[in-house]
Parts: structure tokens; C-alpha cells; sequence
């Protein structure tokens, strides 16, 4: 974790909700993360010195029709969120199973064991509530600098869908190269003394190494490394299964040992958060405010442009970033107006051309990063270099998730850049956080700082899977997007902290801030994976599966009257099970809805979910379908 939860979140010029109040629906998981983020930032509980129940019409709006709401107020400005489950989408969402089922998460989780499972976490409602809270802190830095929106709108549908957007891409793009569907599997792998391992390269001559000096099969090891470096963007990984015997057949040290020598990442897979982190420890923060000096401030962000719909309109962000969590925190700063600046080496990211495309660009890329202005930069050369400080001395923020140490070497780091823009938020997003504890807790130099690794060392590995099940990290890419969030939060604490008269900050933030957040909601804080029933896992029906809600999982002879059963069965969960297979899920959700219990057809084909007319309110298409800001700011 990059910060203890005792340590001021701006150093020299105190935090940026200091003075505020914040307020919330009790007992909703995606309000609640909400406001320990607020409260992270200096936001008190409501007290005689903040009227929030004054907050007035904002509030009641907020309110209204929603399944959460939240208000952040002080003496001079307050604003309020209101946070549904489906949002824009006309489906009848009320729970995470559901929101899970309909947009896509419980699928593409699901590929690699075969079928569509659910997160055994709250991920939607997590998502929801950074979004909530990114929503707040945005529109209260619109207020600040002349706008009036006092009211933003978000939904755990949306976050879902954000969470999803880059296979929602890949799935309607339309070209030629869609994604194949893929078999199951994939790592981790087991060692003969039974620990199971996470590894990670970036290079076809490691990897090959690693496998020659365990004694792989050539053949079987060149066959895995497509499907390994392809695992990020099909949540799937097929690897042959001569590696996985390989594997093995060798004891952890054996492993790691060859992977010291070939120059891989190696991790162990830990079961539970508790495994890592007390259960009783303080939540820590997700990300790191330092600098905010008021001696040299610079000159505060520039007011909003009149009639500006979005709070960050006229703000400007320079980002040099690549893969997920750092594209993925400028996109969401775009989509809340800001202008972004992208660089990238000559000639273009690589990741640009990677099918499935949508004319000549990549359907992944244009998820994360459609809409920025790109330049064109060298970064080793001393001209490459010299055009970013220039974009810089222009800027609000400068973004980038380098790999730690790099900054330094090209002469980029916080104090450079404050040298040439000294209201700068400066924002490095990370892997690991603090590079010297992540080597000190894996024995050794900082491993690769991806998503499976860090989800693997966390603990998150076995929160997503119940009891009974091995811990395993999903391929679905969950602390890249929560990592990019978490980046894009920190920003904007950053630029509410200059709008209140704070001079350049540096925001850190990373993975593992991610996976902590996740695991810190789990229950006891992640110190046990939850336990399943029979009902938790989608059941089949005559054309696909059905989700259980939450007190239809747990009231199986309730279930079994609704769907027809003449008499209480000796096992009520079986016969649920067979009486959904012979009909539509769809029929079934609402015989069971008819008797107040919820239930929602699972997405199993994401080209499907975008053509459905009911969530065509949360997506755009043009040669293949992008998720549309998760916001809306009203006044």
C-alpha cells in the first residue's frame, strides 16, 4: 500500500476536503466505499459546523428514485451524487448478482473456467463507488471554478459496463479479426509441494527459458506463449497442459529459482487477503498526496468556459502511458472534460495495431483511448524529452505510469516538472506502490507490477473464488481497471486541492491500492473467502442461465413454489435447478420477479448485450461499441 490511514493525504497544505461534510445512504456497499474515500480526503460526518441536511434540493434529487445518494457540503459549495443500479440501462437491476449477470462481468470472468460465474466480491458496487466519489470531487472542482452543476448521476450498471468496456470492444468490433472464442484455462500453476504460482514476462525468450530450464516440452512451451501474452485481452488462457505437469513436478523453489535465472516474475498465489494484511487493519488510502505547498502555487486552474457542460472543460492533461491502468485513468479524465494530450513514441503505440480493428486502429485501444490528441515524442532523446516539458509548462496534469525509476532517468520526475509548471498535479501510476516493501514481502527484486501478479500476491486471487474452490487470480483484467480509477481519483483530489490554493502535488497510486480497496470491502476486510450454496453459481435454462438475487438464493422452497413445485422437495435447490432447464431465463426471471424475488438472464455474448436496445442508452457505437461516460452533471 503506498500510504498508512493515519498520514495526512496532502502533506504540506492539509487535505482537500478539509472543511467539508459528506453524507450517504446507509447499508448500500458502493455508498459506503464512497464515503471512506471522501473521509480518506478530509471530509468529517455531518456536525453542527456543516448543515449536509441543508444541502436542500440537491439533496432531494439526489434521493430521489435512487438506490443510493450522497451529498458533500460546506458553508460555500455542495454538491450531491445519485447512485442507481441500472442508470440508463431499462433493465430491472436491483442487486450486484444481477448487475454482474446483465452487463457482462459474470461472462467474462467466467471464460476461463468454461461458463459464466460470478465475482464472489461486490466489483460492480466497488467500481460504482469510486466512480460516486470521482463524480462528487469533479463536480464540486466544477463549482469551484464557476460551474454550476450541483448534482451528478452514476449507476453500478455503468460501472459494470466501464469494466468491461475493453471485451465489450473486441466483441463488436468490425472487422474482419474478431476475437475467436477461446477454450478454458490458464494459469496459475502448482508446484510439486503445493503452492500455487503466478508468472508473468513480456518476452517470448524469457518465457521460453523459464519453461527449457524445468524441462518443458519445446513444442508444448512454444504453444503457450500465444495464448499467455494474449490472456489480458480474452480473459482466457489455454495454455497446453504439458506446462502445467511441468510445473508440477518441480517444488516452488525449483520454480522460482529458474525463473531468477531467466528474469521472470514469479509470485505466490495467496488464498485470502487475511493472508496478507491483518483483517483488523486500518483501510489504508488508495493513492498518495504529497507537495501542495501554497509558497510558489503557481496560478490556480482556469475558471470554466461559459456554458461549460462538464466540470474539467478547458483543464488540460499530458499523458504517457500505456496497456490499461494508465490509458484508462486519461480516458475518464476526458470523459469529464478534460483535454488529453497523448504521448506516444514515433511512429505510434504499438498497441494500436492489435485486432480485432475497427477501421485501422485496435478496438481495445480505441476503448481507452479514443477522443485525446496525440504527439508523436521520443523520450530518449534529449528533443523527445524537451517537447514534453513543453506541453507540460501548458498543462494541469501530467499522467503516466512509467516503470518505477524511469521518471528519474529522463529527467521527468515531480520536481522536474514543477521546475517548468508549478501548479502541476503530477500523478505516477504504479504496480506495487512502494517498490522496496514489494520486493522486502517477496524475497527479492520488485516483480512485474500487472494485475494477475498483483492479484495473486494481495489475496484478491481467493476473494473472487468461494470456499472449496483453489485460489486463482480472474483473468479479467479487476485491479488494471479499479488501478485506473484510483489514478483518475487521485488526480482530481489533486486539482480540488489547487482549486482551494494548494501549490504543485504529486499523486501516487497503484495496483495494489486497487486490490486492497476490494479486499478491505470483503468481509472481516478479506480475512475469509465467502461461502457458496448450490443457488450462487448461474443455473441453466433452456437458453442460457439465469442469476439468483440474494433472498432467492437463499430461499430455495420459495423458489421451487414460484416456479411450479406442487410440494416441498427433499432437495429444494435440485429442483430448482430442473425445473429452470426447460424454460426460457428470461420467462423464469419473471415468475420469480412476479413473486418478489430477483433473478436476471446472464450475458454470454457481449456482440449480443451491445445490440440490445435496452442498455443502448449507456453505449455509442461506430465500428464497434464504447461505453459512454458513467456521469451526468445537471445544475
Amino acid at each position: 500500500m503506498t500510504v498508512s490511514s493515519d498520514r495526512s493525504p496532502v502533506t504540506d497544505a492539509g487535505a482537500p476536503l478539509d472543511g467539508f461534510a459528506v453524507e450517504g445512504s446507509e447499508g448500500s456497499a458502493a455508498a459506503d466505499i464512497a464515503i471512506r474515500q471522501l473521509r480518506m480526503l478530509g471530509a468529517a460526518s455531518p456536525g453542527p459546523d456543516v448543515a449536509v441536511r441543508g444541502a436542500g434540493r440537491a439533496r432531494a434529487r439526489a434521493e430521489a428514485g435512487s438506490a443510493g445518494s450522497l451529498v458533500l457540503a460546506a458553508d460555500h459549495a455542495r454538491v450531491a451524487c445519485a447512485l442507481d443500479w441500472a442508470g440508463p440501462l431499462a433493465l430491472p437491476l436491483e442487486d450486484e448478482p444481477g448487475v454482474q449477470a446483465a452487463c457482462g462481468l459474470m461472462h467474462v470472468h467466467g471464460r476461463s473456467s468454461g461458463g459464466p460465474r460470478p465475482l464472489a466480491i461486490d466489483y460492480a458496487s466497488a467500481v460504482g463507488g469510486v466512480l460516486s466519489a470521482q463524480g462528487l470531487l469533479a463536480a464540486l472542482i466544477g463549482r469551484l471554478r464557476g460551474g454550476a452543476a450541483e448534482l451528478v448521476r452514476t449507476s453500478v450498471a455503468q460501472a459494470a459496463l466501464i469494466s468491461v468496456g475493453q471485451y465489450l470492444a473486441a466483441a463488436t468490433a468490425s472487422g474482419d479479426e474478431r476475437d475467436a472464442p477461446a477454450a478454458p484455462g490458464g494459469p496459475p500453476f502448482t508446484s510439486a509441494d503445493g503452492v500455487p504460482f503466478e508468472i508473468e514476462t513480456f518476452e517470448a525468450e524469457r518465457w521460453e527459458r523459464f519453461w527449457s530450464l524445468l524441462g518443458a516440452d519445446r513444442a508444448a512451451l512454444a504453444r503457450g506463449w500465444q495464448p499467455f501474452q494474449h490472456r489480458y485481452a480474452a480473459a482466457v488462457c489455454p495454455l497446453p497442459p504439458e506446462l502445467h505437469a511441468t510445473a508440477a513436478a518441480r517444488v516452488f523453489r525449483e520454480a522460482a529459482g529458474a525463473a531468477q535465472a531467466a528474469g521472470i516474475s514469479i509470485v505466490r498465489v495467496h488464498g485470502a487477503a487475511g493472508e496478507r494484511r491483518r483483517s483488523d487493519a486500518a483501510e489504508p488510502p488508495p493513492w498518495r498526496l504529497t507537495g501542495g505547498s501554497s509558497d510558489t502555487p503557481g496560478p490556480p486552474p482556469a475558471p470554466c468556459r461559459p456554458g461549460a457542460g462538464l466540470p474539467l472543460d478547458g483543464l488540460v492533461v499530458v499523458e504517457s502511458t500505456r496497456r490499461v491502468q494508465g490509458p484508462l485513468a486519461g480516458h475518464l479524465l476526458r470523459l469529464l472534460g478534460a483535454e488529453v494530450l497523448r504521448i506516444e513514441p514515433p511512429g505510434g503505440d504499438p498497441l494500436r495495431w492489435v485486432p480485432p480493428t475497427v477501421g485501422t486502429c485496435s478496438a481495445r485501444f480505441l476503448a481507452l483511448n479514443r477522443g485525446k490528441h496525440v504527439v508523436e515524442a521520443d523520450l530518449k532523446t534529449p528533443e523527445g524529452r524537451r517537447q514534453v516539458r513543453e506541453l507540460t509548462a501548458g498543462a494541469d496534469v501530467f499522467l503516466h505510469n512509467w516503470a518505477p525509476g524511469k521518471a528519474a532517468v529522463f529527467g521527468l520526475d515531480s520536481a522536474d516538472l514543477f521546475a517548468v509548471r508549478p501548479g502541476l498535479v503530477y500523478a505516477h501510476a504504479s504496480g506495487w506502490g512502494d517498490a522496496r516493501q514489494a520486493g522486502a514481502a517477496m524475497g527479492g527484486a520488485e516483480p512485474l507490477g500487472t494485475d494477475f501478479l498483483v492479484q495473486a500476491h494481495s489475496g484478491l486471487g481467493g476473494l473472487v473464488r468461494p470456499r472449496g474452490e483453489e485460489p486463482a487470480p480472474s483473468l479479467m483484467t479487476l485491479t488494471d481497471v479499479l488501478g485506473g480509477l484510483l489514478s483518475a481519483q487521485g488526480v482530481l483530489a489533486g486539482l480540488l486541492a489547487r482549486c482551494r490554493g494548494a501549490g504543485g502535488i504529486r499523486v501516487d497510486s497503484a495496483l495494489y491500492d486497487g486490490a486492497a480497496l476490494l479486499t478491505a470491502a470483503a468481509p472481516s476486510g478479506g480475512a475469509r473467502r465467502p461461502r457458496w450454496g448450490p443457488l450462487h453459481p448461474p443455473l441453466r435454462t433452456g437458453d442460457g442461465y439465469l442469476a439468483l438475487g440474494p433472498h432467492a438464493r437463499s430461499s430455495p422452497d420459495r423458489v421451487a413454489r414460484a416456479l411450479g413445485a406442487d410440494r416441498p422437495a427433499a432437495d429444494a435447490a435440485a429442483a430448482v435447478a430442473r425445473l429452470c432447464r426447460g424454460d426460457r431465463a428470461a420467462d423464469v426471471a419473471e415468475r420469480l420477479r412476479g413473486a418478489g424475488l430477483s433473478a436476471t438472464p446472464v450475458c454470454t455474448d457481449l456482440a449480443d448485450l451491445a445490440a440490445d436496445p435496452r442498455i443502448a442508452g449507456a453505449l455509442d457505437t461506430g465500428g464497434a461499441a464504447f461505453v459512454r461516460s458513467p456521469w451526468e452533471f445537471t445544475s
